[in-house]
């Protein structure tokens, strides 16, 4: 990830690395210095290096033929002094030429969530269906109609399984859902594309920029269901003040979406908040600690009777185990401890919330209302 971007002798000196312990030094784009991984952990770095300068010096001559020029060619030391601290993260500075200190300061965690990068990390993406499902999808999304089209094929889906005006209610929850994940990208001052419909899928938010820290991912992806929950709860108030069963019925079957949003399973929302906290963990006891809260996940499920969700639940945390290993070498900063253990409570209060609520409409003896209960069960 990119730790720092200042101005060193009118060019722009960037710093980048990883809580590995690695570091790479540019300068102008050239690297200038660089720094292993260190088991140590080693927080306090020295980067030296110099840079050739060309100065004019004037040869006198005589009167006749004028002062002549010669190019002075030397080397400037240049000296930066770094010491970082992951969790929270903290990094002070000090940048030296000749010994001479130029200037000196410190980047938090809000630096590094405002801060667009100047050279964009390439990642190696392995080749799939969902993957070149993605790639068509984008190369679509540009074009605005193709959001009239997904949203009239979504209506269209919707009212052939229910009716057309619990259709046009569930694209309502669908759309105040993606919401949660547009206020959440324009609260880190990230531009937005819109919000696309599709059938049988559910809703994307789009936005062109890329998130630097585990924490912008964990916001951005958990905001959605949350948006879905005060949803489901403000449909349960109406549904108790009219007594109208169609409020329960869309309360039942936003908090079934918006909790399968929340599986461990990527691209999912929960996929993306729970692997962000597991990467977040350093040590082997994090990972310990992260499988045995979806072993305790899984054994809860299936002992409710929640089988399809308790076998979601056993997939994600595979993945999750397998996918540890490259936490390293992610260009993303990691949540500190408060971080972690902030958005592991927000995700299971969110969970349980939802599964409340199914619960709760399930047992009302009407067949239409249990059947998010029973697609858990199935």
């Amino acid at each position: 990830m990119e730790l720092l971007n200042i101005e060193c002798l009118g060019k722009r000196l960037r710093l980048e690395g990883s809580i590995a312990g690695w570091q790479q030094l540019y300068w102008d784009n050239q690297l200038v210095s660089q720094k292993s991984a260190s088991a140590t952990d080693q927080a306090f770095h020295i980067h030296s290096f110099e840079l050739t300068t060309q100065t004019s010096a004037p040869i006198e001559t005589d009167a006749s033929e004028g002062v002549m020029v010669s190019p002075n060619i030397g080397a400037l030391p240049v000296r930066l002094e770094i010491d970082v601290n992951w969790q929270p993260f903290q990094l002070d500075y000090c940048l030296l030429i000749e010994d001479e200190l130029i200037t000196q300061g410190k980047r938090t965690v809000e630096d590094i969530e405002r801060q667009t990068p100047e050279v964009v990390a390439v990642k190696n993406q392995k080749i799939s269906v969902v993957g070149l499902a993605s790639l068509g999808f984008k190369l679509l999304k540009s074009a605005k109609v193709v959001k009239v089209l997904f949203a009239g094929a979504s209506v269209a889906a919707y009212s052939w399984l229910f009716s057309f005006e619990f259709a046009l209610a569930l694209i309502g929850c669908l759309v105040f859902h993606e919401y949660g994940h547009i206020r959440a990208m324009k609260h880190f001052g990230m531009k937005t594309k819109g919000i696309y419909l599709i059938p049988f899928v559910g809703g994307l938010a789009l936005s062109d920029e890329r998130i630097n820290t585990r924490w912008q991912d964990v916001y951005i992806s958990i905001m959605g269901p949350t948006f879905g929950l005060i949803l489901s709860i403000i449909c349960v108030g109406l549904y108790w003040i009219t007594g109208n069963v169609f409020f329960a019925g869309l309360a039942a079957f936003n908090a079934l979406l918006n909790l399968f949003n929340l599986l461990p399973i990527l691209p999912l929302d929960g996929g993306h908040i729970l692997k962000s906290i597991s990467f977040s963990m350093n040590s082997v006891v994090g990972l310990v600690a992260c499988i045995a809260g979806a072993a305790i996940g899984v054994f809860i499920s299936y002992s409710l009777g929640l089988a399809l969700l308790g076998f979601l639940l056993l997939i994600g945390s595979v993945e999750i185990v397998f996918e540890w290993r490259g936490r390293h070498q992610s260009h993303l900063l990691p949540l500190d401890r408060y971080g972690q253990i902030f958005s592991t409570v927000w995700y299971l209060l969110t969970v349980a919330s939802l599964v409340g609520i199914i619960w709760y409409f399930a047992g009302s003896g009407d067949e239409m209302l249990a059947i998010p209960l029973q697609i858990l069960g199935s």
